[in-house]
C-alpha cells in the first residue's frame, strides 16, 4: 500500500495520509485483526483434526488443567505469524531494513517453536527438542540479527547500551554488544514462552509491550521527537512501528479464540516469535533496559523458574508452590481469571512506568 499509493499523493491529496506512519499502523492492527477473525476458525479446525489429543498436558502442573485443558489444540500462534505477516507486509515501507531484521527473528523464532510444538504434538510429550540445541539456535538468529542493527545504525550508537533516566549517559560495548543483545532477545523470546501457561495470559501482556515498543520506535525515529524527549534518535526505527500495530491487531484476533476456555493455545510458536519480536525492537530502538521494565511481567516469570531450580537442586527445597509463578498463585487458591486479570494489570502499570522514562531524564 505505501509503495503504490504514497506515489500517487502529489496528484491526490488525500493518499498523502499513506505516508505517515501513524496512519499506517493503524491500517496494519485493523487488517492483521480482520484476517486473524477470517482464519482462526478455519486454522482451530484444522489443529483440532491433525492434533487428535491437542497438546499434552504436564503431568507435574496443576490437576486441574488435566481436566479443563485436555484436548485444546495447540500451535494457535500460527494465526497471529499469519495475520501479522499480512498486516507488516501490506503497510510498511517494504525498502526499509529495520523492518526486514524484526521480521528475520520472528519468523526464526516461530520456526522453531513450532518444530518444537511438532515434537510435542507428534510424540505426545510436554517436552519438545533438545534445549541447548533450541537456544544456539535462537543465538545465532539473534547475533546475526544484532549485526544487521549495528551496520544500520550510526558509528556512536551501533554498540552502545543506553540507559533510562539519563540523557547522554551511554556505555560502548563494542564487540561484546552482540553477545548482550542475543541474550536480551533470547531471553525476551523464552520468558514469554514461560508466561503462556494460562488462557490470554500471555497475548494481552504482548500487546502492552507491543503497543508500548511502538510509540518509542515511532519517537526514537523521528528526530523532532527524539530531539524534544532527550533520547537517542535511531533513524529508521519509526517504521517498526508498524509490526507493533500488526502484532497487536493479531494479538485481538486470538484473545477472541483464546479467551477462557481457549480455543487453541498459541504454543511455542507464538510465544517464542512474539517474545523474540519484542526483544528485537528493543535492541533495535536502544532501550534493551526500558525492555526489562516494560516487561516486567515475562522477567518475574522466568526469574521464579530460574530460582526454583537452582533452590531444588542447591537445597532440595522449592522456593515456590509450583514454578512459572503464575502456577503458584494458581496453587494459593486464586482461580484462573483471578490470575490472568491481575497479571494484566501488572503488565499494564509496568508499560506505564516504562513508557515514563521517556519523559523522566
Amino acid at each position: 500500500m505505501f509503495e503504490l499509493l504514497s506515489n500517487f499523493a502529489d496528484e491526490a491529496g488525500p493518499l498523502n495520509v499513506f505516508r505517515y506512519i501513524t496512519f499506517r499502523t493503524g491500517g496494519a492492527l485493523v487488517t492483521s485483526m480482520f484476517i486473524v477473525f477470517m482464519l482462526g476458525p478455519m486454522i482451530i479446525r484444522a489443529l483440532r483434526l491433525r492434533q487428535g489429543g491437542g497438546q499434552p498436558i504436564r503431568e507435574d502442573g496443576p490437576e486441574s488443567h488435566l481436566l479443563t485443558k485436555r484436548g485444546t489444540p495447540t500451535m494457535g500462534g500460527l494465526m497471529i505469524l499469519l495475520g501479522m505477516l499480512a498486516g507488516t507486509l501490506l503497510w510498511v515501507d517494504l525498502s526499509n531494513y529495520y523492518v526486514w531484521l524484526i521480521l528475520y527473528v520472528t519468523i526464526g523464532f516461530g520456526l522453531i517453536g513450532f518444530y518444537d510444538d511438532y515434537l510435542k504434538v507428534s510424540k505426545n510429550t510436554h517436552k519438545g527438542f533438545s534445549g541447548k540445541v533450541r537456544l544456539a539456535i535462537e543465538a545465532v538468529i539473534a547475533i546475526t540479527a544484532t549485526l544487521g542493527f549495528m551496520y544500520l545504525e550510526t558509528p556512536e550508537l551501533s554498540s552502545a547500551l543506553t540507559f533510562p533516566f539519563f540523557k547522554e549517559f551511554v556505555i560502548n560495548l563494542g564487540w561484546f554488544f552482540p553477545a548482550f543483545a542475543a541474550i536480551v532477545i533470547v531471553g525476551s523470546g523464552n520468558a514469554v514462552n514461560l508466561t503462556d501457561g494460562l488462557d490470554g495470559l500471555a497475548i494481552v501482556p504482548v500487546m502492552i509491550a507491543a503497543g508500548s515498543f511502538g510509540v518509542i520506535a515511532y519517537l526514537s525515529g523521528n528526530a523532532v521527537f527524539a530531539d524534544y524527549l532527550q533520547i537517542h534518535n535511531v533513524r529508521g526505527t519509526g517504521e517498526i512501528a508498524v509490526i507493533c500495530g500488526a502484532v497487536i491487531g493479531a494479538g485481538l484476533g486470538f484473545l477472541w479464540f483464546n479467551a477462557p476456555p481457549a480455543a487453541s493455545f498459541m504454543g511455542d510458536t507464538g510465544s517464542l516469535a512474539l517474545g523474540g519480536m519484542i526483544g528485537a525492537v528493543a535492541v533495535a530502538t536502544k532501550h534493551e533496559i526500558v525492555l526489562a521494565i516494560i516487561g516486567g511481567l515475562f522477567v518475574l516469570e522466568a526469574v521464579s523458574v530460574i530460582l526454583q531450580v537452582a533452590s531444588f537442586k542447591l537445597t532440595g527445597k522449592r522456593i515456590f508452590r509450583m514454578a512459572p509463578i503464575h502456577h503458584h498463585f494458581e496453587q494459593m487458591g486464586w482461580t484462573e481469571p483471578q490470575v490472568v486479570i491481575r497479571f494484566w494489570i501488572i503488565a499494564f502499570v509496568l508499560a506505564l512506568v516504562g513508557l515514563s522514562t521517556l519523559k523522566l531524564r
